[in-house]
């Protein structure tokens, strides 16, 4: 959270077709404390990783122990932090 600005914004995979929208550090905070609590063996990897200018993209695979899948992080930066970070699955 501290690479993220106090008004970041990011949107989650979950539920389709669009996702849901975090706004601001608390509600980004506590997306992410549920989902790893919810998730112990939660494994992100990144296996590309492309930045021009202030955006940025982001292909990872993440695996929770019986399974996994792939996907993608657009971000958006400001002053060197993650203004906006909106994922998507395959499948």
């Amino acid at each position: 959270m501290a690479l993220m600005t106090d008004d970041c914004v990011f949107e989650n995979t979950l539920p389709p077709p669009d996702g849901e929208r975090h706004v601001g550090q608390v509600a980004v905070r506590k997306f992410w404390e549920t989902f790893f609590q919810d998730t112990p063996q939660a494994r992100f990897e990144a296996e590309e990783m492309v930045v021009a200018g202030d955006r940025a993209a982001v292909r990872w695979r993440f695996d929770w122990g019986s399974g996994h899948v792939r996907g993608i992080d657009l971000l958006k930066v400001r002053d060197g932090k993650v203004a906006e970070k909106l994922s998507y699955v395959k499948g």
